[in-house]
């Protein structure tokens, strides 16, 4: 598996190179709204899970291509599960640092910063957005199932709190808010509470925007979207986003396109390239064509015949047709 994804066109972002740490869904984490659909490797312990020198030599592959480089606005490391158990994430991001200046991004569970090597290893990066969807155990257990060593959630907060007043950088916290099951009156509060602690620069409300792991993972509605942000302001002077309004409105992430054009490689190659992108979330064909720089008919060609093949299925998600892997699927490299 590669990876290095994208780049895409991220809603808070902008043109963002994908930096993927880890195998899929390796993680402390089995949340329910989670994309990849594929049954977790719950661990808490950090570990090298790919070879950082693998990594590297992945990016330094891809900076020198310097008119795709010029482009980006921030590489983004993330994972397929969560990006710091990886314990080179604090190598990546300076050799980063060290080779460009574009910013570096990290999109988080937050769980792990209790631990003073991970905040340590986080603080070359520009921005970091950890996630919190509950400050009640109760609504944080049913949302994001932690494996039994994951830490508890106090310890969670308090870490993510710590990190917040040690970064120089700005802290983005992600809120995603599940119909019915995170989302009531004494969740709000505590939230408002957690937020009081933390002092993120930025809070940003997302819900359940492409096909989840679990069917029963339900997304909030516009108008409750918009309730919360008002709640959330009441006790937050900064700025309060919505990323994800309801399952009627929410476009997939899509790429800009790449340099040149798929349709000269071979199918096979088209395929496995595919995989790979839907190995990490779900996405409609007309994402899928504009990432891999495809004709809109050309793409719903491929689609349609991986999908006779056995090697996509299909989701409906809040109206739109969306392709995701099976489970267990690998791609021609691997």
């Amino acid at each position: 598996m590669k990876h290095l994804f994208g780049p895409v066109n991220s809603r808070r972002l902008g043109l963002s190179q994908g930096i993927d740490l880890l195998p899929p869904k390796t993680c402390n984490f089995n949340c329910i709204y989670c994309e990849i659909n594929k049954a977790p490797q719950l661990s808490c312990e950090r570990g090298e899970h790919v070879p950082t020198a693998v990594i590297i030599a992945e990016i330094d592959g891809l900076l020198k291509d310097e008119a795709r480089v010029r482009d980006l606005d921030v590489f983004t490391i993330t994972a397929s599960g969560e990006p710091t158990l990886h314990t080179g994430i604090g190598t990546i991001i300076r050799h980063i640092k060290k080779k460009t200046d574009k910013p570096v991004a990290i999109l988080t569970n937050g769980s792990q910063l209790y631990l003073k090597e991970v905040r340590q290893d986080l603080q070359a990066a520009d921005i970091v957005i950890p996630s919190l969807d509950g400050a009640r155990p109760e609504s944080f257990r049913k949302v994001n199932r932690p494996a039994k060593c994951s830490a508890d959630l106090e310890t969670i907060i308090k870490g993510i709190a710590d990190f917040s007043r040690e970064f120089a950088g700005e802290i983005w916290l992600e809120i995603l808010l599940v119909d019915n099951i995170n989302d009531t009156p004494e969740d709000i509060a505590a939230l408002q509470n957690a937020i009081s602690r933390i002092r993120p620069n930025r809070v940003q409300l997302n819900t359940v925007a492409r096909p989840p792991f679990e069917s029963f993972a339900r997304p909030l509605t516009g108008k409750r979207m918009e309730e919360v942000k008002r709640e959330i302001e009441k006790g937050y002077d900064g700025p309060v986003d919505i990323l994800a309004g309801s399952k009627d409105n929410e476009p997939c992430e899509s790429g800009k396109g790449r340099e040149g054009s798929l349709e000269s490689i071979t199918p096979n190659k088209v395929e496995d390239e595919i995989i790979e992108m839907l190995l990490r979330r779900p996405c409609t064909a007309t994402d899928i064509a504009a990432t891999m720089n495809l004709d809109a008919e050309r793409a719903s060609e491929i689609l349609k015949s991986m999908e006779r093949g056995g090697s996509l299925t299909v989701k409906i998600h809040g109206g739109k047709k969306y392709y995701r892997v099976p489970a267990g699927q690998k791609t021609g490299d691997e």
